[in-house]
């Protein structure tokens, strides 16, 4: 019975964060500098971060209108941003604050997108993502 105390606790706290997603700051804008969408490129590809009206922050770092970099390579937007999002090897945290990264890609069409979140990987409500762009690796 206690197990199943602990796990309904479990569930309303996930719920309830959930639903807590913060909405960005009017004109926050999150944008990936370089490379630029179309670029051919010889790879490592060093990917550059960039963000308007907001701050970054480590995750779990509570500052008011700061966040941190999730890059997606090569997939589309999670469909349920209500929840944190995984680290995968096609969704990659930069919960240090990272704004930029190096990736080896095989060579062939890769796409890239950002999304940024909160100290708690939750994407911002509305949803704070960049355009996403399509380089070839040589």
């Amino acid at each position: 019975m206690r197990m199943f105390a602990v796990a309904a606790l479990i569930l309303v706290a996930t719920v309830a964060a959930a639903q807590e997603r913060a909405a960005p700051p009017s004109g926050a804008e999150v944008y990936i500098i370089s490379p630029k969408d179309g670029a051919k490129i010889t790879g490592p590809v060093v990917v550059l971060f960039g963000l308007k009206g907001m701050g970054i922050a480590p995750a779990g770092v509570k500052f008011d209108n700061t966040g941190h970099h999730h890059l997606l390579v090569d997939m589309d937007i999670p469909s349920d941003l209500s929840v944190p999002m995984p680290a995968t090897d096609k969704l990659l945290h930069f919960g240090k604050g990272q704004t930029q990264t190096t990736l080896t890609l095989a060579p062939g069409k890769h796409t890239l997108q950002l999304v940024f979140a909160d100290l708690n990987h939750m994407a911002f409500n509305p949803p704070l993502v960049s355009q996403k762009i399509t380089i070839t690796v040589h």
